[in-house]
Order: C-alpha cells, then structure tokens, then sequence
C-alpha cells in the first residue's frame, strides 16, 4: 500500500474506479484542474509516494528531482515510447522510479467514429454533394490502412466486415492478421495509388506520407487520420487538398496539421477524440491504470 496517491490534474477514470484507490492507498489526494507550471506540480506532489496524471501535464526531470519520495508515477493515458511520453522516464528510471502507462482502450470509438463518418460521406446523408456520380456502399470500397497496430487492425477488421477490399502497410509484415482478416499486404505507395480511401493510424511524431505518396493519390481519394498528429508532410498535404475530389477526415484538430484547412469545404472534423471518451473505454482506462499500481505494489 502506497503512503500518498497524489493526482495531479484530471484524469477520465469513474468515480467507481477512483474510490478503488482509496484501498490502495493510505491517502489520496486529487486534483481536478491543471497545474500551472512545474513548481505547482511539485506543491502538488508534496510527499506523495505515487503520482498519476493524464496526458495535459509534464512530469519533467526538475519535478522529479524535487519530489524525493516518488516511488511510482503511472500515466492514465497512452504511453507508446519514452520520446512520446509527457514524463521524463529517463530521468525517473535514475532515480529509481517505475513509470508506467497504458495502452488500447479507446480503439473501439475509433473504429465507430470511422464507419459513421465514411458512411455519411459516401450515401450523402447531409446532403453536401456527391463523392461519386451515385451514393455509393462500403461494399468493393477499396481500402488501405496504414500502420496495422492494436487501432489498425480494427479498421481492418471493420472494413472487411462491411464487404470493402482492404489492403494495409506496416512497417512489419502481419501475415498472421493478413490470413485471419483476408486482407493484403502492399507497399507504401501501392496503397495509397489502389485505395479510394486511405486510413492512417500511426503512432504520435510518425509523419509517413511525403510528396511521393501524395503524387500517387490522383482522382477521388478520401484520407482519414485518426493518429496522435497528422501522420505526413504538410506541405504536400495541403497541395493535394487543392485538387477537386480530395477530401480529408480527422477526429481532433491536430490530425490536420495547420488547423486553418478545416476552414476548407473538403475537410471535415468532430474536433474531439473518437476513442477513450465513452464510458466504456473511461472503464477501460481505469481498469488498466489500477492494474498496473497492483502489479507494482504486489511486485514489492
């Protein structure tokens, strides 16, 4: 059992799952608004023995060294790699400290905000101008998905059940997900050349897509990104956005990149997540981030 679990801003756990850690922990203190600088956050901190935060505020190498009695700091939000990570794992692991967070549980919302918005699209349910000369099914839509991790696999898994050919590249070959979806393998610029939509789901700082691929993408192309950031180049992104018949999706405003172009007709954008904001993927999260704090203290 921890001493102190100090929650230094707001994080999208139930309040279910946050009177949980009341059991373990001897106190718990929580925070619901943002910290205003690094100085703030170690108030904050104090002599807690274990720190939480979501994804709004830093845990920089300063902090660290001026919170002595951190034992355990765990991330209720997506930890893909130290660089990516808003707390200085480095800097913790010097002194000790186990960091750790957590990953796939909002993917499920993704794949629905998908289906919806590609749906509403190609029938024309909002009356915003046709695609193609007919509304047009998901069925025999040509597909590619890029980047085939836990969020890729799933539009895979979505597109395919709704009858569309789905090709996908990844930076390793998933042959075991290629023969249980009945998907194919292809190239980087095959698919995006093939594919009427293309279906970026990349982890955050991976800017794939250059003026090579966009050369590619002639005709009517749809481009949807769901990654944390936009996932290519800007400069050729916005030149292909000039062409009649191109049009790109993003669920949160960072997916574009300079967020003027959703100013532009052919961009479209709910401007919030489309995964981990249900109460499912807020369970999920919560499920997740005590798991790993029983996991710690069992470990001890």
């Amino acid at each position: 059992m921890f001493n102190k679990i100090v929650i230094i801003e707001k994080i999208n756990m139930l309040e279910c799952d946050l009177k949980r850690l009341n059991d373990l922990s001897k106190e718990v203190i929580y925070y619901t608004d943002l910290p205003k600088n690094d100085d703030e956050i170690i108030k904050r901190i104090d002599d807690a023995d274990c720190v939480l935060l979501s994804y709004t505020s830093k845990i920089n190498e300063y902090v660290i060294s001026n919170c002595k009695n951190i034992k355990y700091i765990g991330m209720c939000c997506s930890l893909y790699s130290k660089d990516a990570a808003n707390v200085d794992i480095d800097a913790a692991e010097k002194r000790g400290i186990i960091v750790k967070g957590i990953r796939d549980y909002g993917d499920e919302g993704v794949i629905e905000y998908i289906i919806h918005e590609l749906t509403e699209f190609l029938q024309d349910y909002k009356n915003l101008g046709l695609w193609d000369e007919y509304p047009q099914e998901l069925s025999s839509l040509n597909c590619s998905v890029i980047g085939l991790g836990t969020s890729g696999t799933l539009i895979a898994k979505a597109l395919k059940f709704f009858g569309c050919n789905v090709s996908y590249y990844s930076r390793t070959r998933k042959m075991d997900i290629e023969k249980e979806l009945g998907i194919t393998y292809k190239s980087l610029n095959s698919c995006v050349k093939d594919s009427d939509a293309i279906f970026l789901a990349l982890n955050k700082n991976v800017l794939l897509l250059d003026k090579e691929q966009f050369d590619l993408m002639k005709g009517k192309k749809i481009l949807f990104n769901t990654s944390i950031g936009p996932g290519f180049k800007q400069e050729p992104f916005e030149e292909w956005l000039k062409e009649d018949k191109h049009f790109f999706f993003g669920d949160t405003l960072p997916t574009i990149g300079n967020q003027k172009l959703w100013e532009l007709p052919n961009t479209f954008t709910i401007n919030r997540s489309s995964g981990g904001k249900s109460y499912q993927a807020y369970k999920r999260l919560g499920d997740k981030v005590i798991k790993n704090i029983i996991d710690f203290l069992n470990s001890k």
